[in-house]
């Protein structure tokens, strides 16, 4: 049985919104297009453009 103080004394209330936005924007996150960038970029600094 699901003891209803007790889960409400770990209850942690969700962001608000505007809090939400300004964590999620604030990381620095790498996407996959991120990567592929970085790796054409090593590819051409290491073959002096792109091999054909």
């Amino acid at each position: 049985m699901i003891d209803f103080e007790e889960e409400l004394k770990n209850f942690q209330p969700s962001m608000e919104i505007k809090e939400a936005e300004k964590e999620i924007q604030g990381r620095d996150l790498t996407d996959m297009t991120d990567i592929l960038r970085h790796i054409a970029q090593q590819n051409n600094n290491k073959n002096g453009g792109w091999e054909q």
